[in-house]
């Protein structure tokens, strides 16, 4: 038997391998399936290789059953926090109470009344806010980012938490393991430490051994949370970082919203915090300040947030139970565009059925291969009539959704695979004409500063654009 014989036999058998494992399983969309298929098939070792270390979207069962005993521990000891499902009927018009349902599925977080908000003017307003709130906190302050720069705004914080360590306030910060690296093995990091700032890496990469052989290197911790004193919340899309992100400054400026909240959805973050914290560092609830002050006359939100180890499909199937409550109008800011076939139809199906419906994306997106499915979805898009801007000013990352003037989602999760199956994400969904108008009009600034997209233009595209974007669309399930 000559070497051309034997490499074929391990050649067939490699692919059969693994196409008898893809189509064992069940969680897998046949689209992904076929995906995996034409990729095994064309370069079968690479494939494979890349089959075994990012074809399975498992966090290693270690990490699953601390995660069930986590939130185990928070039902137990802090439900009063997390709402109950009758105050959705009370408080939820009737058009919007299947997605705030839905949301509460996912992990328990029920919508509770009494919130505020204020959205932030910009970068450097939020910037000051949260550092002025670090100074003033008392008590307690958690954040958690997935990127932390040494930048100023990354400074800035990391300053404001070693000025409350020294004075006695509890802080506990967190950073992913591959987002935060520069920071988590820089001087800054260290002294945060050094002044009694509690320090923890979620997804750490101490054993990258392990995490090859049990898990997936690119399940990522997505979320960006700030809590302080138990009273004060912020959500939205900005990391620990300045608007001219330094680590890709080409696409900056980065355009991001934020969301200062208080009320006792601030509670809900504070558990979706300590949910990380405890399962990166083994400790218990004990020590976590949870507190429900109603703001007078506040409106009804509740936080949603998802990850790997929750059930697979959760992130796309709440915004298409969003898009399927929309009844005048649907507005979506996202710099990465990825949909499954469940958020495709939901957004055509929302603009059949007469929703105005608005996607805003960045003109010039960080991710080539992101910007080249995007754009293979344009003609279906545009053919059902939804509207497509996209923002010229810099790398438009707010992630947003308004519905109806009353309905808004700000957060971490961006509509691409990666946060439908990869990342753990935080979204807070809430209820509130005063607030959605604000999220409104910033996203209409985004549109004044953005080029619209039309169907006459996308027709005249070239072929071999149309074949390029079509042909990374293919692969796209595996992206």
């Amino acid at each position: 038997m000559d070497w051309g014989t034997i490499l074929l036999a391990f050649h067939s058998l490699l692919v059969l391998a693994f196409v008898v494992r893809i189509l064992l399983r069940d969680d897998l969309s046949p689209p992904a399936r076929l995906a995996w298929f034409i990729v095994l098939n064309l370069v079968p070792y690479f494939g494979s290789a890349i089959y075994f270390l990012f074809g399975e979207i498992d966090i290693g069962r270690r990490l699953k059953k601390r995660h069930e005993e986590v939130f185990g521990e928070i039902r137990a000891r802090a439900s009063a926090f997390m709402g109950v499902p009758a105050d959705t009927d009370r408080l939820i018009e009737p058009l919007y109470r299947p997605a705030f349902r839905y949301a509460a599925s996912i992990n328990g977080f029920h919508a509770v009344p009494g919130n505020d908000a204020e959205l932030m003017a910009d970068g450097d307003e939020t910037r000051a806010r949260l550092v002025a709130d670090i100074d003033a906190a008392t008590e307690q302050v958690h954040v958690l980012y997935y990127i932390w720069l040494g930048d100023n705004t990354g400074t800035d914080i990391a300053e404001a938490l070693i000025r409350a360590a020294r004075r006695g306030v509890t802080c506990r910060a967190m950073a992913d393991g591959l987002g935060s690296r520069a920071m988590i093995k820089s001087a800054l990091w260290k002294r945060m430490g050094e002044a009694g700032v509690q320090l923890a890496v979620a997804l750490s990469f101490r054993n990258v051994l392990r995490v090859f052989l049990t898990s997936r290197i690119d399940l990522r911790n997505h979320r960006k949370i700030t809590v302080i004193d138990g009273r004060i919340t912020y959500c939205g899309s900005r990391n620990s970082a300045d608007p001219e992100f330094l680590v890709k400054a080409r696409y900056a400026p980065w355009v991001d919203i934020m969301l200062r909240f208080t009320g006792p959805v601030v509670a809900q973050n504070q558990l979706l915090f300590a949910s990380d914290w405890m399962q990166a560092t083994g400790e218990s609830l004990d020590g976590i300040m949870l507190r429900a002050e109603p703001v007078a006359g506040g409106f009804p939100a509740q936080v949603m947030g998802v990850g790997p180890t929750e059930r697979r499909g959760a992130t796309p199937q709440l915004f298409s139970n969003l898009i399927a409550c929309a009844d005048r109008s649907l507005t979506i800011s996202t710099p990465y565009f990825v949909p499954d076939a469940t958020l495709m139809d939901a957004l055509c199906g929302a603009a059949y059925r007469g929703v105005a419906v608005t996607l805003i994306f960045p003109e010039k997106n960080d991710s080539w291969i992101v910007a080249a499915v995007s754009h293979s979805y344009y003609h279906r898009l545009l053919d059902a009539g939804c509207r497509i801007h996209e923002f010229k000013d810099g790398l438009l990352h707010a992630k947003t959704l308004t519905i109806d003037g009353r309905i808004a989602v700000v957060g971490s999760s961006n509509l691409d695979l990666r946060s439908f199956d990869l990342n753990y994400e935080n979204n807070i969904l809430l209820q509130d004409e005063t607030v959605t108008r604000a999220v409104i009009k910033r996203q209409q600034d985004y549109i004044d500063r953005s080029v619209p997209v039309r169907l006459p233009d996308v027709l005249i595209w070239p072929w071999h654009r149309r074949i390029w974007n079509n042909v990374v669309a293919t692969i796209g399930p595996l992206l």
